[in-house]
């Protein structure tokens, strides 16, 4: 179980508002927080109550992976469902231990394979393996000819891996009741789609109004939140139109496209996932594309739009994501924080400002009930202690060895993000055990490393 402590000496970020406390302390009660703020006014702490020196290091809340694809494999994007599913569900396991010690404390799935991402919410809610808290989604949602449909028909059958195709409005009802079926949180849908596709471009929207309303509606009525995949402002338009809950990418917007997201800024949640685009041209060539090609194919331009168009989502008060897309070859599982950096460095964000997108934001997303996502009494204990300021360089969450610990729910974590993190070493064994409770059986406390 989770103990009470109280831990001093610590540079806070909250995440309420982009201010930075000193001399702050974190009053932590198994899952709860009991206290965050100025050491000086703590007031009466009970007898007992272990204390934690941090020595100055930067606290701030757990992260949000707003675009999550953890059962992706590090894998080229022409290969996602090819993996045999019982090596990707065991890569995964890694890849939500991995994505929890860089500091994302949840996540919210934009695609599973097959139907790995619920097994694994189940597995890291019961504590059998660590990792995020996960909203779950299973197989992607689309259209015959939509960029789900990743197979050409000489090669039918259809993998069952990744896409998962449903036509008409009826059919698209029974794909959200198979998803429910099957345990997901999520639905993911493609609404148009990528400059890499031929028959699928940026745009050109691969469901009807009727069918995209079919299927938002039918995961409405059960309790599911829908993530729509959004390039253009016309798909956006019609996810903003039916209540779609996570927009993802929104690269290219209009006047009223945006219009229309102010208007829902209370109830949804974009997110840029530019990873992909920056990524891509600089790695083209690895992938088989020239620089032309990919000039070619629009990426130079999306980048700038979606630069212009997080400028205008910001400035209409809508709430933009950190995430999206890490798990591919070209960006790989454990460099989730890059986001932060191109927040900063591509869209201007100061980095108290980018960090407020991957915490509160991102805990207002995961958790609609406002547990996450801020250090506050009554709130959830999800945080991250740092060796240094992410505010005066955001580049050093990036830096596994500079996380000193993760905690999640109360429950501390160190080295998740090593190869091996539970091999012993001779030395180890000359050294004091440390006190490893029930469910840490994984991790090492950052108590004992005091």
């Amino acid at each position: 179980m989770s103990e009470a402590i109280l831990f001093t000496n610590v540079r806070l970020f909250t995440g309420v508002d982009d201010a930075l406390i000193e001399a702050g302390a974190v009053w932590v009660d198994g899952r709860y927080i009991r206290y965050a703020g100025r050491a000086a006014d703590i007031g009466v702490l009970p007898d007992g109550l272990r204390r934690v020196d941090l020595n100055g290091q930067f606290v701030m809340p757990g992260m949000t992976e707003s675009h999550a694809h953890i059962s992706y494999t590090n894998n080229g994007p022409g290969d996602l469902d090819k993996t045999p599913v019982e090596q990707a569900m065991v890569w995964s396991i890694d890849n939500a231990r991995l994505m929890l010690g860089s500091g994302f404390t949840s996540a919210i799935s934009f695609g599973s394979v097959h139907r790995i991402d619920v097994y694994l919410r189940d597995a890291i809610d019961k504590g059998h393996i660590v990792g995020p808290r996960l909203c779950a989604s299973g197989r992607d949602v689309g259209a015959t000819s939509s960029n789900a449909d990743l197979h050409p028909d000489y090669a039918r059958p259809q993998m069952e891996g990744l896409g998962m195709l449903a036509d008409g409005p009826w059919a698209v009802r029974k794909a959200v009741r198979t998803l429910r079926k099957n345990g997901a949180n999520v639905v993911k849908l493609f609404l148009d789609g990528e400059g890499l596709s031929n028959h699928a471009p940026p745009g050109e929207l691969t469901y009807t109004d009727e069918e995209v309303e079919a299927a938002i509606s039918e995961a409405h009525a059960r309790n599911m939140r829908v993530a729509t995949h959004s390039r253009s402002a016309a798909a956006v338009k019609q996810a903003v139109k039916f209540g779609a809950d996570f927009i993802g990418h929104a690269n290219y917007l209009d006047a009223e496209a945006i219009d229309m997201l102010h208007r829902a800024r209370d109830r949804l949640f974009v997110g840029p996932a530019i990873a992909w685009e920056v990524q891509f041209l600089a790695n083209c060539e690895s992938l088989g594309y020239s620089r032309q090609a990919a000039r070619d194919r629009g990426y130079e331009r999306e980048v700038e739009a979606t630069v212009d168009a997080v400028k205008q989502l910001r400035a209409a008060g809508v709430r933009v994501l950190i995430g999206g897309d890490y798990g591919l070859n070209i960006t790989p599982h454990g460099t989730y924080a890059k986001d932060l950096e191109y927040f900063v460095d591509l869209f201007g964000l100061s980095p108290a400002e980018a960090l407020l997108c991957a915490t509160r934001d991102g805990g207002a997303a995961v958790d609609p009930a406002g547990m996450l996502g801020t250090l506050e009494a009554g709130k959830y204990a999800d945080l991250v202690i740092v060796d240094g300021n992410p505010l005066a360089d955001i580049r050093i969450l990036q830096d596994h060895s500079r996380i000193t610990a993760v905690m999640k729910d109360g429950q501390l974590y160190r080295g998740l993000t090593r190869g091996h993190p539970y091999h012993a070493s001779a030395d180890d064994l000359a050294a004091p055990l440390p006190t490893v409770r029930a469910n840490q059986r994984l991790a090492e406390t950052v108590l004992a490393a005091e």
